[in-house]
């Protein structure tokens, strides 16, 4: 397993990989194992950079995110969601073709372990409104700030 920090302007990052991707991408509060970096770790911060910087609109890295088969289909679904776009819950689960599964929906998104790369951020209530991340809902809406969504 591979680890690398980055800062961010929405606090530090902690990109963990192993050989064949992305494992999980994740704001912390600080450093808990030292850095092991790697091709994939190095490419992932460099991408980071690009999207912070307003450069990178898409992400182009190998994941390897471990889930069920329902949370892969649900992540898969908001890797489509376009940059500065958002869908609700709801949305998310009609892409999947199981309408009725919106709250299965917003758990899957709640366990998704690559922040912004696969962006459970651009998931909204039905009504709007900003609901749960796991970094935070600073940190979600500053993401969509930095989207032009907000």
């Amino acid at each position: 397993m591979y680890n690398a920090y980055m800062p961010s302007p929405c606090g530090l990052i902690q990109i963990c990989a192993s050989a064949r991707g992305v494992t999980a991408i994740r704001f912390v509060e600080e450093k808990s194992a030292p850095a092991s970096p790697s091709p994939v770790t190095d490419l992932t911060c460099q991408q980071l950079r690009e999207y912070f910087s307003g450069n990178r609109h898409e992400f182009t890295l190998p994941l390897d995110a471990a889930g069920t088969a329902f949370q892969h289909s649900v992540w898969e679904a908001l890797t489509h969601i376009p940059f500065g776009e958002t869908r609700t819950y709801g949305d998310i689960a009609q892409c999947i073709d199981n309408p009725k599964a919106v709250r299965a929906v917003g758990l899957a998104n709640g366990k998704n372990p690559l922040s912004i790369v696969v962006p459970c951020h651009r998931v909204i209530g039905a009504n709007g409104t900003l609901t749960g991340y796991a970094g935070g809902l600073v940190r979600k809406a500053a993401l969509l700030k930095l989207e032009g969504v907000m």
